[in-house]
């Protein structure tokens, strides 16, 4: 079994460092995605120390004087922060990704999302998802497949949607895309097999296949055992780590992010809800019940607006604690 990371593919998408560096220095959307890439890309190296930090020539992070014109982000206690003055979209931005960016990665770390209407529904109940999520809400899932070192999805999600899961909407690298197929029922015609965009790993249980059957050779494949016909999720997550693999987005479908949300697999579930009401439909998550709502889990949460979908960035590590985000609001508070 390999024990690196299998080499990451530039997106088609991607725009030349060098015209970065060449542009005038317009502190706005585009320049803020390009600090948040560059941060990802030295995520793994930890070399981060209190102070200022600009671009090269390169789009390569380099140190900078804290209040210096050529500083675009400052790393202090706090975390990571803007420096100067910046657009409301690049702030909205940084508010979103800073510090996932660059967060430490002592230990593996996985962000679930899920885009559904107001009733709780990802899809009708023929499995039409089409277009549940506003035009946002995509480009923020290619950004956060940019940002992480694999994308996770389920053998459903494959059949039904044929997904290239890459950054083609965005500036960035493809991530590793990881399939869950217990069974390898999957063709090997589908496009996360076929195009060559990404590197593709399989995850089989070999109590229920032969892993020579996998539709990207045994050497991509991973083993994983299940108890109860449930994989092993934590043994997945280490077998990921053991590839390099150490920031997750597990990106659907319902099924699945609900699988690890139960296992206590996910540290931050984001859910975009869409103004749109299916009625009978196939629900998002789907986790066991409580018998009393004081057993119901309220963790600490953020909103972003995504064109007319409202994104819920839950911080699921926080257990059953009461959310502190109502606090001291004295009535209604209109979000647009």
């Amino acid at each position: 079994m390999p024990d690196t990371l299998p080499e990451r593919h530039t997106g088609a998408g991607r725009r030349h460092a060098d015209d970065v560096a060449a542009a005038p220095m317009v502190r706005n959307e585009a320049l803020a995605w390009q600090i948040c890439l560059a941060l990802a890309r030295e995520r793994t190296q930890q070399r981060f120390e209190h102070g200022g930090y600009g671009l090269d020539r390169h789009g390569m992070l380099e140190p900078g004087r804290p209040g210096s014109s050529a500083t675009l982000v400052e790393y202090d206690a706090r975390g990571w922060h803007a420096s100067g003055v910046w657009s409301a979209g690049a702030q909205a931005l940084f508010d979103l990704y800073l510090n996932f960016s660059a967060g430490p990665l002592e230990q593996t770390q996985a962000v679930g999302h899920l885009g559904q209407s107001i009733d709780g529904h990802i899809a009708t109940h023929n499995g039409d998802a089409r277009y549940v999520s506003a035009p946002q809400d995509l480009i923020h899932l290619h950004r956060m497949r940019a940002l992480c070192d694999a994308v996770i999805v389920g053998a459903s999600t494959v059949a039904a949607d044929d997904p290239r899961l890459t950054t083609r909407l965005v500036s960035g690298d493809h991530p590793v895309r990881v399939i869950i197929d217990p069974g390898l029922r999957l063709a090997p015609t589908h496009r996360v097999f076929s195009d060559g965009e990404a590197p593709t790993l399989v995850v089989c249980d070999p109590q229920r296949t032969d892993p020579g059957r996998s539709p990207v050779g045994r050497e991509q494949t991973l083993c994983v055992p299940s108890s109860n016909g449930r994989l092993d999720l934590p043994a997945l997550m280490a077998q990921l780590r053991e590839r390099g693999l150490a920031l997750l987005f597990v990106e659907g479908g319902g099924s699945t992010v609900s699988r690890f949300v139960e296992a206590g697999c996910l540290d931050r579930l984001q859910i975009a809800v869409a103004p749109l009401i299916i009625g009978e439909g196939r629900r998002g998550l789907r986790l066991p019940g409580s018998e009393l709502i004081s057993d119901c889990a309220r963790p600490p949460y953020r909103l972003f607006k995504l064109g007319n979908d409202v994104l819920w960035d839950f911080d699921l590590r926080a257990g059953h604690r009461q959310s502190a985000n109502d606090a001291d609001q004295p009535g209604p508070v209109r979000l647009a």
